[in-house]
């Protein structure tokens, strides 16, 4: 059953709650796993993909003859739309990518900043049901436009093989290795390097909880993105809104898991129980059933700006304005991950097509950072000249913020420059 809370002081903390990846529990296995593969190397990978995968690899790098096969199996129709999807994606990145720039005006000197992109960087691409081809081109898309060197793939397999959508996918990106390997152990192999497997600067892309823990562990030895959980989304309506797309977009992110969080808030309380309605009608798995038991729900709310305060405090990960004045209420968003304006605009579009990455910030996490971007691939190294003048402008500055932090040598090594 579909419940239906109104917003309440006493109750908005329960509200808040969502699905806790609980990383704690799976880290001293994680622990032994990680360390296993950093001391064996690509023997652990072997074996530990025979335990989990229930068959022997002849080799962990994807070979050129099964990305051939791979194309021959998915057929032309998937190929053109993967491509399609590809440019749409490297036109919407291209537009935020940075560029580098100087300033002769800043501090008497020449001051710039340098834009120069990672050089190796590992993408996770979870295994599922089927295989996540959309995953490849929403990780590998932005890090090929901020131009990194090496760009490799882990992902599960089954049976010995990967899905060959997203080995075609992978092609289609311009990676450069795909390995056979899943898992806590394969955040391990990208963070540590093994024979096969090269060692990289930056690992992102989502995965289930030990891969999330396994993350955790190597961050310092390279740089991560963030701990990923279940998907969200929170609809925020008014009586304009058609209750079947309310419920439509509802459905869609409750079928991801069963600790998806997909909630309604609105002002209208015969929008409340129509969409109620719908969704116990056409609740067709036992992972959408358990969603709505779990941490979905509809919340009622006096007015908007209420719904919208709401919507801040959750920083969900997906946010639907199905209201009359979208664009007026976009305005007072403040923490989200994606923002998906008026009845057309189905969070399936984001998933898959529009342009932004579909790795994006769960838990409440948008409250502090945006989803996989360019900058995620990049980094801003700034430069400086100065002539004697230029340095005799700033040098008080540099010497009495010395003198407060009592760095004497600070102050010194300005000083004497000028005399």
């Amino acid at each position: 059953m579909v419940e239906i809370i109104r917003l309440k002081e006493s109750n908005q903390r329960t509200l808040l709650k969502r699905s806790e990846t609980d990383i704690e529990t799976v880290l001293p296995e994680v622990r032994k796993i990680v360390e296993r593969v950093k001391r064996e190397g690509d023997s652990a990978l072997f074996q530990l993909e025979k335990e989990l995968d229930k068959s022997s690899l002849k080799s962990l790098r994807v070979s050129d003859r099964e990305i051939v096969e791979a194309y021959e199996k998915v057929g032309e129709k998937a190929v053109r739309t993967l491509r399609r999807i590809a440019k749409i994606l490297e036109k919407f990145h291209q537009k935020m990518l940075p560029r580098d720039w100087k300033d002769k005006s800043i501090n008497g000197g020449v001051t710039g900043i340098l834009v120069r992109p990672l050089e190796k960087v590992g993408l996770y691409v979870p295994g599922g049901r089927t295989g996540y081809p959309s995953t490849v081109l929403m990780s590998g898309i932005p890090a090929k436009v901020a131009g990194v060197e090496e760009l490799y793939i882990c992902t599960p397999p089954k049976g010995g093989s990967v899905n060959p959508c997203v080995l075609v996918a992978a092609d289609i990106v311009g990676v450069d290795a795909v390995f056979k390997v899943g898992g806590a152990q394969a955040i391990a192999a990208m963070a540590y390097g093994t024979k096969t497997i090269p060692k990289v600067d930056k690992i992102v892309g989502p995965g289930n909880v030990y891969v999330q823990a396994a993350k955790r562990l190597v961050a310092g030895e390279v740089e991560i993105d963030f701990e990923a959980g279940p998907s969200e989304v929170m609809v925020i309506a008014d009586d304009s809104a058609s209750a079947k797309l309310v419920a439509l977009e509802l459905l869609a992110q409750a079928e991801h898991d069963i600790n998806s969080s997909a909630i309604l808030v609105t002002t209208s309380g015969k929008l409340a129980v129509e969409v109620k309605r719908i969704l116990e009608e056409r609740m067709d798995s036992e992972t959408v059933k358990l969603s709505f038991s779990r941490y979905s729900k509809i919340v009622l709310v006096s007015n908007l700006k209420k719904g919208m305060e709401f919507a801040n405090m959750y920083a969900p990960e997906h946010l639907v304005l199905m209201v009359k004045q979208p664009q007026k209420w976009l305005t007072e968003v403040k923490n989200a991950g994606e923002v998906f304006l008026g009845p057309y605009s189905a969070v399936a579009t984001g998933d898959f097509v529009l342009g932004p990455s579909h790795v994006l910030p769960t838990g409440g996490k948008a409250k502090f950072r945006s989803g996989l971007t360019v900058f995620d691939f990049l980094k801003l190294i700034p430069y400086h000249q100065l002539s004697r003048e230029g340095l005799k402008k700033i040098s008080v500055l540099v010497q009495e913020m010395a003198g407060m932090e009592e760095l004497p040598w600070h102050a010194k090594s300005v000083k004497e420059r000028l005399s």
